[in-house]
């Protein structure tokens, strides 16, 4: 993306997309991030091509995946992707050795098996010399950083996700030697907003264009730079991050570690100046492997069709909870759903539009409980919820929400984790000097929708049926 910022407000203009496609090699789930790296310098020459002179770029993406660099700057193996299916076994070994209560005590962060922590100590476990020979661990935007510009550094808000960050900002090494873990790996922690170096890519320092570029520190956590796009009017709101994952929560002062907030398995992720209280929610994922597998048996799977068919179709057939771990990496998304239907004793869809009102009905509800849960922690009552990233673009969800919440929804901007990212490279460059001028700039630079919240009576009985439903799935859960 292209940004141009004129004193007052600024745009995005799209230069380069491109697919992001997961490797599976032996039972093993990889990123390519040698292509993610190419694709981003293709992309910034044809931004140079076509604007010229580029003050500076910066990288944000998903947390807690890493690579690792040995002594001479070398990637020694392709990263992981979260979805491993290794993660959830160590998760529960390092839960056994630790506690739960201690680990969320340490660190805020949600005990969830995707977190760097697990990873890691599942290298430990399988790939032991890997670790040997590494120097230091890099998540994936600052290892994107690293290849770009030599630096190596730990940017605060995706640094938070790892599990292994205590709440003064401070690498937790006592952690990581309880479990055998090697904190030489370990960079310098950056906060976001600052300026890492130059360009150094021999390919790009080519180009006149580059001659002065800066590298930036943005916030480089996904989630992070969204929630800096928030057009908010400064009173108390709730977000929703929505995309392949829904991260919906709220901004707070300080991380709320208490005994509520751990039994919700709330999670504290660092933002600009802040933390963000949140909650991981399954997300647009089942929607898009529901896709996947429709189009694969030779059935309609556009969205605009499947939405549309959602719409006709009858509402409140059936609900669930999303975050059942059985969702997390099904062979068969609609095949696990109507498995969770009748276990839970709920008739199954028998078509797409069944399916995927059924889908976006249960994030609804999920996004209900999830709100109580915020306002319990908190103690405050959210008046409206903004929706950003391309989750917001669906209407039926946002409306669906509303009602369910029974709160105001406002969605927007759709390109959020970009325009927080713009931000945070115009306070590095000094061009906006605080953080309440970047919401005064973000609102005049968006155009946000509405949604009013309507019929209380059905979705209040519905949420009746999600919670029996989600009870009844960590049951059987808890049994497998």
């Amino acid at each position: 993306m292209h940004a141009a910022f004129n004193g007052d407000s600024f745009g995005l203009q799209e230069v380069r997309r491109f697919h992001n496609h997961p490797l599976r090699i032996s039972n093993r789930l990889y990123w390519n991030v040698y292509s993610l790296l190419q694709e981003m310098k293709w992309g910034i020459e044809d931004a140079a091509r076509t604007y010229g002179a580029i003050a500076s770029f910066a990288t944000d993406s998903w947390a807690v995946d890493y690579g690792l660099v040995d002594t001479n700057g070398h990637l020694i193996d392709l990263p992981r992707h979260y979805r491993d299916p290794r993660n959830p076994s160590a998760m529960e070994e390092v839960i056994r050795r630790i506690g739960r209560g201690v680990l969320f005590q340490r660190t805020g962060i949600q005990l969830n098996p995707i977190n760097s922590l697990y990873q890691l100590y599942a290298m430990r476990q399988q790939d032991e010399n890997l670790l040997a020979i590494a120097e230091t661990l890099l998540l994936i935007p600052d290892l994107l950083n690293f290849f770009l510009c030599g630096e190596k550094a730990a940017e605060f808000t995706n640094a938070t996700t790892t599990q292994f960050l205590r709440p003064d900002g401070e690498w937790d090494t006592e952690l990581l030697t309880q479990l055998g873990l090697p904190i030489r790996l370990l960079p310098r922690i950056a906060q976001p907003a600052q300026v890492l170096g130059g360009v150094r890519d021999e390919e790009l320092r080519q180009l006149p264009s580059f001659t002065s570029t800066k590298v930036v520190h943005t916030a480089s956590h996904d989630t992070g730079a969204a929630v800096l796009s928030i057009p908010h009017g400064g009173a108390h709101y709730a977000y929703i991050s929505s995309g392949t994952w829904s991260l919906m929560g709220t901004v707070v002062n300080q991380p709320v570690i208490t005994e509520q907030a751990q039994r919700f398995n709330l999670t504290n992720e660092g933002g600009l100046g802040n933390y963000r209280l949140q909650k991981n929610i399954m997300g647009l994922w089942l929607v898009q492997e529901a896709q996947r597998i429709l189009k694969a048996l030779g059935e309609p799977y556009d969205i605009e069709l499947l939405l549309q068919l959602a719409r006709l179709a009858e509402p409140f057939l059936f609900v669930f909870n999303p975050d059942d771990t059985r969702l997390l990496q099904p062979l068969d998304m609609p095949a696990m759903i109507r498995r969770i239907c009748h276990e839970t004793g709920q008739k199954a869809p028998a078509d797409a539009g069944q399916l995927i009102r059924g889908i976006l009905e249960s994030l609804a509800l999920k996004y209900r409980q999830v709100l109580e849960e915020l306002e319990l922690v908190t103690g405050v009552r959210y008046d409206s919820i903004h929706v950003v990233g391309g989750g917001s673009q669906n209407q039926l969800l946002s409306q669906f929400t509303a009602n369910a919440t029974q709160r105001v929804v406002i969605t927007g901007p759709v390109e959020a984790s970009a325009m927080g990212n713009v931000v945070g490279q115009l306070l590095a460059l000094g061009e906006v000097s605080s953080v309440e001028q970047v919401t005064a700039l973000i609102r005049r630079s968006v155009q946000v929708v509405s949604y009013m919240p309507q019929d209380a009576e059905s979705w209040d009985a519905a949420y009746e049926r999600f919670q029996q439903a989600s009870r009844k799935q960590a049951e059987i859960s808890t049994s497998l």
